[in-house]
């Protein structure tokens, strides 16, 4: 079973202790590729350098919702630059998107987005789009830019006709932890009832964590759990699942098949 982590933050402090043996473990699982989104500048450097340094992560670059007043001014110019130079291993512009919580800053988040749509517009990327609490917002302006390479929902969670919504625009739905929960069954329907072309398979680690996980730190080794979880959910054979979302994941960022050996 081959399976790759399309949104997974390696790159993050909480893996540096162990992150080597980490992969290591996750290779004798089935997961031995993997996509790190950026949160913005400040970590460009570092899951490009990331890429460099192991084999099968490929990487995106932007600016995630949260971190946009931490951005420095010119921040859209030096991201069009990286864009431009395509660097091995980037897939990608993102993660970029819209979360209208009350406590997340509102300033520039549409600017910026809208922004990133166009740099991957330029530049014939796909996008990996944050959207919480904004799905409707978010295929709307989808809609109006109609970016001809699509992308992904990062962490799906809305009903069937968003999803439809979100897989018509040509954007396939992470799935991931939620899928463990109960409670999330709007959610889990969409999931089960959406065709399986339409899913990708993520962690989003060292965040959402799996039902019973919750205080510890998520990791791509739970990777094959949600794959698991997606087929029952789903009624299919867990090979078919992973045998599909992994062309879907090969499609959806033009990635070399056996990008992992690189």
């Amino acid at each position: 079973m081959q399976l790759i982590d399309t949104h997974c933050h390696l790159d993050f402090p909480v893996f540096d202790p162990d992150r080597a043996a980490l992969l290591a473990e996750c290779r004798q699982l089935g997961v031995g590729e993997y996509i790190i989104p950026a949160v913005g500048e400040e970590n460009w450097t570092r899951v490009m350098a990331l890429s460099e340094q192991h084999a099968g992560i490929a990487y995106g670059l932007g600016i995630h919702p949260w971190y946009v007043g931490a951005q420095t001014p010119g921040v859209l110019t030096r991201l069009q630059g990286l864009l431009a130079a395509r660097p091995r291993g980037l897939v990608a512009v993102g993660e970029c998107g819209l979360d209208l919580r009350s406590h997340v800053p509102q300033e520039g988040q549409l600017e910026l987005f809208e922004a990133q749509i166009r740099l991957a517009m330029d530049h014939e990327l796909p996008l990996i789009v944050h959207s919480v609490r904004a799905n409707d917002t978010v295929a709307k302006i989808l809609r109006r830019f109609k970016p001809a390479r699509g992308g992904v929902i990062h962490a799906f969670s809305g009903s069937l006709q968003q999803g439809q919504a979100f897989w018509q625009l040509g954007f396939r739905l992470g799935v991931g932890g939620v899928i463990s929960f109960d409670r999330a069954n709007k959610t889990r329907e969409a999931i089960r009832d959406l065709p399986l072309e339409a899913l990708l398979l993520e962690t989003d680690a060292p965040d959402m964590p799996l039902q019973g996980q919750q205080g510890a730190p998520n990791t791509p080794a739970n990777l094959p759990k949600i794959a698991q979880l997606l087929a029952e959910l789903r009624q299919q054979p867990l090979s078919h699942v992973a045998s599909v979302l992994h062309e879907s994941t090969l499609r959806t960022f033009q990635i070399e098949r056996g990008f992992g050996n690189i």
